[in-house]
């Protein structure tokens, strides 16, 4: 079957950097094609190219076997393209049928939006994809789950052929994944050709026929799905065998002291009456699906968010409620689970945020001393093996994992008794999440109590000592040892019995 799509040969700089060298890659009609790589490998380029973000500088996009050059993304869609990205663009206070029609509004009699027909065709698309959403809702306050269903809509109703989904489910529990898999699965039994791209491999082996692995811009192998193993994935992608994604690790002494201890924490509306402790030297996972209440818990233990009742208490003396100085202070660190949004300043240099939390020890008499900063980021950077040019560039240089480490590192650096991590390898490759695993691990042994919050269920049995399962949020199990599965958590996620 002939190529909808098809990368031939393509080779791509930005000044000395050599995105793509000699990349190809063909799109099927009702196939689901994985692209795989380490961060730095060339992926979000291959999309830019497709999209019409960039132009090859060598080589050639071939669309229905005719070469093209698109001048920019309209140009792209107007050829049938779609680009699906990791965190969806939309209006909030337009309704979900306004959005998916925007700039395509039907009219009636040439001028008028024809309002009842864009909602009648709305509400054709989403049975067409088997998902029940009210054209009429406006879409501020829906799920990122929602918002990327709304954006293939979107990109139905441009009538694309071509649909590229970029990291999708990065911000999605494993329900929400399944039903955008559905959805995926129904496109291309449509006729569509879809590029799909994914850190998390189980999701690359449950969707896709054929996968693309590229390393440091080239080509390592395109193979049927089918004549990958898990382990020769990881070995294509990071170019090394990677012997386990969890590190092995003694359980620990249950006898420990609790170094964080949450006393029946209430925001109403939110959640309720949640109790548990830490101990020092473990780690407990916190799971449940997208919207149960765990972000939200961790942020009011912070103080980033108040709380309505509850008592949180660091070694014996209680927090008070809304104040992250007085968590740090305490010896409470939390790296967030939007690390672009909420753990970093872009713009501002890798040393600058890495001393962001610990301004006095990188001042003398109230005046910041670029040596102490950048001796003090600079021995974090070592110790996490960031990878970097000079601690003078903008953070947003870094790729997902080396910037997962710089907001690691910053709050390390503040030497905490109770490290809470939301999402800790969110949109981050094999080869580091290796990486962070090994240090979380290693930040227990060194007696740190760590609460983790994942929505990859494979994560938090791999690394917790305990499980807290939260729904609709209330703690709705805890499990443990041989108690701990893949089917004990989501059926108390789900709102069965613990």
């Amino acid at each position: 079957m002939p190529a909808l799509l098809e990368l031939r040969d393509v080779h791509k700089s930005f000044d000395a950097v050599r995105a793509l060298r000699g990349v190809s890659l063909e799109l099927l009609p009702g196939e689901v094609h994985g692209l795989a790589g380490e961060n730095g490998a060339g992926k979000s380029t291959v999309v830019r190219i497709i999209g019409g973000e960039h132009q090859p500088d060598a080589g050639e996009l071939l669309l229905d076997g005719e070469p093209r050059r698109f001048t920019g993304p309209r140009e792209a869609q107007q050829h049938g393209i779609a680009v699906i990205h990791q965190e969806p663009s939309q209006f909030p206070d337009l309704t979900v049928a306004e959005n998916v029609f925007m700039g395509r509004q039907p009219l009636r009699a040439g001028r008028r939006i024809d309002r009842a027909a864009m909602r009648r065709r709305t509400a054709e698309l989403f049975d067409s994809l088997g998902v029940p959403i009210d054209p009429d809702r406006v879409t501020r306050g829906l799920s990122i789950a929602d918002q990327q269903i709304i954006e293939i809509a979107k990109a139905l109703a441009a009538q694309a052929r071509i649909i590229v989904m970029d990291e999708p489910t990065a911000a999605l529990s494993t329900v929400e994944a399944e039903r955008l898999f559905r959805v995926a699965r129904r496109l291309a039994e449509g006729g569509a050709a879809l590029l799909f791209i994914s850190h998390r491999l189980e999701e690359l082996e449950a969707l896709c026929q054929r996968v693309t692995v590229l390393r440091d811009g080239a080509l390592v192998t395109t193979s049927p799905m089918a004549d990958l193993d898990r382990d020769g994935l990881v070995r294509s992608m990071v170019g090394r065998a990677v012997e386990q994604l969890f590190p092995d690790r003694a359980a620990a002494e249950g006898a420990a002291d609790p170094a964080l201890t949450v006393e029946g924490l209430t925001r109403t509306g939110v959640f309720h009456d949640v109790s548990f402790d830490v101990r020092r030297g473990e780690i407990v996972g916190l799971a449940g699906l997208v919207g149960s209440g765990r972000s939200e818990v961790a942020r009011a233990i912070f103080g980033v968010d108040g709380r309505d009742r509850g008592t949180v208490l660091v070694g014996g003396r209680a927090l008070r409620a809304g104040d992250p100085r007085a968590a740090i202070a305490a010896g409470v660190a939390m790296v967030p689970e939007d690390r672009r949004e909420q753990g970093l300043i872009l713009d501002l240099s890798i040393e600058r945020n890495a001393t962001l939390p610990r301004l006095r020890a990188a001042s003398r008499w109230g005046v910041m001393s670029r040596g102490r900063e950048r001796a003090v980021a600079g021995e974090w950077a070592t110790r996490l093996g960031v990878r970097f040019r000079r601690l003078t560039d903008p953070v947003a240089t870094l790729s997902g994992g080396n910037q997962q480490k710089v907001v690691l590192g910053k709050w390390l650096a503040t030497e905490p008794t109770v490290l809470i991590v939301d999402e800790p390898t969110r949109g981050i490759d094999v080869g580091a999440k290796v990486e962070v695993h090994a240090l979380l691990a290693d930040l227990a042994a060194q007696g740190i109590a760590v609460l983790m919050i994942s929505s990859e269920l494979s994560e938090v049995l791999g690394m917790a000592d305990r499980v807290l399962v939260m729904h609709e949020g209330r703690i709705a199990a805890e499990l443990a040892g041989s108690a701990a599965t893949e089917e004990a958590v989501m059926h108390a996620a789900t709102g069965g019995a613990g």
